[in-house]
Parts: structure tokens; C-alpha cells; sequence
């Protein structure tokens, strides 16, 4: 008995436990995604390479498994390098797989030939291509192991289109098994140094990062706050780790906590750009950090205590090392009744905001209404410049991996991807994508594969006529007419709306708070997709200060 190559891939992907594949099909994987849904695996087909990527870059942080994306050769796996950067940088499992040209043509210029294993190699944990069909399991089954164990990242496989569509014996077929995690614990000496700088803190911090949440490590970073009690901040994907109503959270007081904190304890958060490179840390604090890779350890900030391993086992070893909370009365300590105060003091100014009642409506007034009207264990998806930013101070979690944005890459044009790979992991929860306009035109047209996939998304999208600031009508035409138009401005008032309902999808236009409102409750109770167009004051033309990147 023989199988094709198609065939011997996608029973490879099902003995490691794969259950969807994101990609886009076309010349020479069609075979592929067809042996794949033979397998019983679910495909899910976008309208971009790029989108598709996305997908499975959310659905490897949000299951911890590796996304799969499949992909056509050459222009294909070019547009699928942005799912891969960006899981490479986020610390993601995937695991991209490319057709290529058949293995006799190569440099004969065949269709869609590309150097793809050289291409994807510096962006990757591992990057090959089969020797021979019968070994397209034992490469597979590496490749998922280099993109989900120790630091997590992506990796490339490529597939000949002789080798797709050629066969071999079964005889020769090795049978994979499923991934099987290796976790450790970190040095018992490290962790009694950290317990004592702990122990000796007047001003403890805990920062929980997305890398905890990635490690599941809820549970035993809960049973750490509930014990020592101190404050704890967490970076905007570890939103959820430990719930956002806990009287701990120190997110409103962000500033005054990083800068009165003694003792930082980082879990799973790199000191990069989204924690200021640690400039804005006390300078004489004293720094635990908590990471699965010893090289992150002392990245532009000095660690005092470094604990390497896996997040959840030592977090339980510093837990059992610490005796008692940090303090003998927390709720009446002097650093925690200062940071309650300075939190107190930022949502009285929250709370003005979004009672502003002027139409158009601000960012803060849109995101309240929208807030009001979503259940408590809604997956929120974010993204755009000042949606993203602005909403991030709005929205709270109780749970965590419900929050998902740009995160550590930035990377605009993850919405509908991202939102696409959390409906289908959470498909009893609702899922709202909130995407300013000019982030949502990266993708605006998977609004018809998440039609196509019978999925009840809702996605609101922030229209204020363009990039970080737009203009009004008026604004816009006397600018043009000048020959002095912002490069960041897109046309004003843009129906959105109207787009998805030409795609299948239910469109709704909201101008004023209480259009807004209602739109949202609408969608709500809706079972297909929903897409309202959430029109705000544009802003106006403004000097754009990127300064604060390297604060």
C-alpha cells in the first residue's frame, strides 16, 4: 500500500495532535489541504497569506500547541513570514509549511521558485526541508518540537511538489507521536536568595508578563499574590493572569509602583520597550526575574536573582520559600495605601472621560459604551495605534489569554487573524475584535472567511478617518486642495459597515453613544458575524512624537 506525500503530511499533523491548519491554498498544496481534511483536520482558509499566519501565530499563544499554517510556494511563504516574525518575537509556537518547486527544477526558473529554507532561516528555530518523502514525518515531528519546547518560537518546513504528489510504501512511513513538554525547575540556592529579598522587601512589585500567561501559570502566580500580598502590575497580554478586580492590581498606579517599587519580581515579562526598558524601574530596586531562557536574563536592566525554568514550577518554589505576606498588615501599609490612592486619583480622571457626552465621540466614551455591554469572560482582540493603547487601560480581564493585541512585535494587521484563531479555540465564548480603521484595512476582507466559517465575531471598528489622527470632510478638503494632505490621513468617514455586509456579514453604523450602545447589544445577541463602524472625533491633523519609544 502507498501514500502521497499530501497524504503522509497530513496524517503526520494528526498524529501530533493537530486539529486545524490555517492557509490558503493554490499550486502545488491544494493536495495537501484536501488530505488534511480527509484526516478530519479542520482547515481554515483565508483570503491572505499574511491574515492566515496571524491565525496560527494567536492559536499557538492561546493553546500552546504550535499553529500550522500552510501556504503556497515563493509570493506565499514571503506574505506568511509576518505570522512567523511575529511568532518568533512573541516567543509563539507555529510551525509554517510551504510548497516549493519540484526538486528537479531548482534553478531552472520554475514557477514560484524561491530560496524558502534559506529565507526563513534567520527568522526561525529550525528551517529544513525533507530529504526524501518517507522523512517528511521525522522532520515534522522536529519542527514542532524546536517551535514549542524550551523558548517557544517558529519554524519552517518545505514541501516539493514532486514530493507532494509522489508516493512511497507505508512500509517506510515512520509513525510520531505527540509532543511531549519537558518542564525543570530553577536552582533551589536562587530560589533562597530570591525568598530572602523578598522577605526583606518594604515595597515588593510583581510584574506578570504574557509570558505567564502563555505558561499557564495562573494558578500558581494567584496562590503567590494571595500570599505575599504584594501589588502586582501586568504587562496588556497578562491582563487576566490574575484578575483585574483584585485589590492587589496596581495597573492604575502603573507609574508610581514602577518607580517607588524596591524588590521587582518580572514573571514572564521582557524588560523591553512595553516596560520602558526598565528606565523607569527604581534605580536602586533590586530585580527577580522569572523566564524559561537564561540569555533574556539582564537585558537592559541588572537582575539581582535570575530563576531559570519552567514559569508555573517556580513560581510554586518561590510560593513555598516565602513565609509570609511582606508586610504584617497589607491593607493599611503605607506603599500600598499610596499606590490605592494614585489609582484612585487616575480612575476619577478615567470616569471624566468617559462621561463626555459630545458627538462626535471620543475614544473613551466609545470604549465605555462598548464595555458596559460585554460579559465578563468576552476574548477581546485590540489593535491599532491609539485603539489599542487607549483601550488598554479600559478594559479588564478575569481571566487570563483573553486579551490579545499586537503585543511584543507591534505589528499592525493582526485583528481579524488573531480574532478568527480565538473563536475558533473559545467557540462558547463571544469574541470582539476592537481594531482601529487603518489597522483593519490590513484585513478588512477575512470578514468574509470568518462569514464563510460560521463564526459570531464581532468586530468594532474605531473610525476616526485615519492613521493615529484623521480628519473631518471639511479638514480633509481644504488640506487636499492645498496639496498639503497628511500622509496619515485616510478618506473621512469610510462605511465599513457596508463592506461586510457585501461579504455576508450583519453591518451596523454608530455615531453617537447611544447608537453604540444599542449596536453592541445587538451584536450580542446575533449568532453570525457582526461588524458595527464606530465613527469618532477624528482629531485633526497633529505633529506625531515618537520619542516616547525610547523612554
Amino acid at each position: 500500500m502507498s501514500l502521497s506525500g499530501a497524504q503522509v503530511i497530513a496524517k503526520a499533523l494528526k498524529q501530533q495532535g493537530v486539529s486545524v491548519v490555517f492557509g490558503i491554498v493554490g499550486i502545488p498544496v491544494v493536495d495537501v489541504a484536501e488530505a488534511i481534511q480527509a484526516e478530519g483536520i479542520k482547515f481554515i482558509s483565508f483570503r491572505n497569506e499574511q491574515s492566515c499566519s496571524y491565525a496560527a501565530s494567536a492559536w499557538g499563544f492561546l493553546t500552546g500547541q504550535p499553529g500550522v499554517c500552510l501556504v503556497v510556494s515563493g509570493p506565499g511563504v514571503v506574505h506568511a513570514l509576518a505570522g512567523v516574525v511575529n511568532s518568533q518575537v512573541n516567543l509563539w509556537p507555529l510551525v509554517l509549511i510551504g510548497g516549493s518547486c519540484e526538486t528537479t527544477l531548482e534553478g531552472a526558473g520554475a514557477f514560484q521558485e524561491c530560496q524558502q529554507v534559506e529565507m526563513c532561516h534567520p527568522y526561525t528555530k529550525f528551517s529544513a526541508r525533507p530529504q526524501r518523502i518517507e522523512l517528511i514525518p521525522t522532520v515534522l515531528q522536529s519542527a514542532t518540537r524546536h517551535a514549542a519546547l524550551g523558548r517557544p518560537g517558529a519554524a519552517y518546513i518545505d514541501l516539493p511538489a514532486d514530493f507532494i504528489q509522489g508516493s512511497v510504501d507505508t512500509s517506510v512511513v515512520p509513525s510520531i507521536g505527540p509532543l511531549r513538554p519537558v518542564f525543570a525547575q530553577a536552582d533551589p540556592a536562587a530560589i533562597r536568595e530570591a525568598a530572602m529579598l523578598l522577605a526583606n522587601a518594604r515595597s515588593p512589585l510583581i510584574i506578570v508578563g504574557k509570558g505567564a500567561a502563555y505558561a499557564r501559570a495562573e494558578t500558581a502566580v494567584r496562590a503567590l499574590v494571595e500570599k505575599y500580598q504584594a501589588p502586582f502590575l501586568p504587562t496588556p497580554m497578562g491582563k487576566g493572569v490574575v484578575p483585574d478586580s483584585h485589590k492587589r492590581n496596581a495597573s492604575s498606579a502603573r507609574s508610581s509602583a514602577l518607580r517607588t517599587a524596591d524588590v521587582v519580581l518580572l514573571l514572564g515579562a521582557r524588560v523591553n520597550w512595553i516596560l520602558h526598558f526598565g528606565k523607569r524601574f527604581n534605580p536602586q530596586a533590586k530585580i527577580i526575574q522569572v523566564d524559561v531562557h537564561a540569555e533574556e536574563m539582564g537585558t537592559n536592566v541588572t537582575i539581582d536573582v535570575a530563576l531559570q525554568g519552567h514559569l508555573p514550577l517556580v513560581v510554586e518554589q518561590l510560593t513555598a520559600a516565602i513565609v509570609e505576606p511582606f508586610t504584617a498588615a497589607p491593607d493599611t501599609n503605607e506603599y500600598v495605601c499610596a499606590l490605592h490612592e494614585h489609582a484612585q486619583a487616575n480612575g476619577a480622571k478615567q470616569a471624566a472621560k468617559y462621561a463626555d457626552a459630545q458627538v462626535p465621540m471620543t475614544y473613551h466614551r466609545a470604549f465605555y459604551e462598548i464595555k458596559q455591554r460585554l460579559p465578563t469572560d468576552v476574548v477581546l482582540v485590540s489593535e491599532g495605534a491609539n485603539t489599542m493603547d487607549i483601550a488598554r487601560t479600559v478594559f479588564d480581564f478575569e481571566e487570563p489569554r483573553r486579551r490579545l493585541d499586537c503585543a511584543t512585535f507591534a505589528n499592525m494587521g493582526v485583528g481579524m487573524g488573531f480574532a478568527i484563531a480565538a473563536q475558533l479555540h473559545y467557540a462558547n465564548q463571544r469574541v470582539v475584535a476592537i481594531v482601529g480603521d487603518s489597522a483593519f484595512g490590513f484585513s478588512a476582507m477575512e470578514i468574509e472567511t470568518a462569514v464563510r466559517s460560521r463564526l459570531p465575531l464581532v468586530v468594532i471598528v474605531i473610525n476616526n478617518n485615519g492613521i493615529y489622527f484623521g480628519l473631518d470632510a471639511a479638514e480633509y478638503e481644504r488640506l487636499e486642495a492645498q496639496g498639503t494632505l497628511p500622509t496619515t490621513a485616510l478618506l473621512p468617514d469610510i462605511r465599513y459597515e457596508l463592506v461586510a455586509e457585501a461579504c455576508g456579514a450583519r453591518g451596523l453604523l454608530a455615531t453617537t453613544p447611544e447608537e453604540l450602545g444599542k449596536a453592541v447589544d445587538s451584536a450580542m445577541e446575533h449568532d453570525g458575524v457582526t461588524l458595527i463602524n464606530c465613527l469618532i472625533r477624528p482629531g485633526g491633523y497633529q505633529k506625531l512624537d515618537f520619542a516616547w519609544m525610547a523612554k
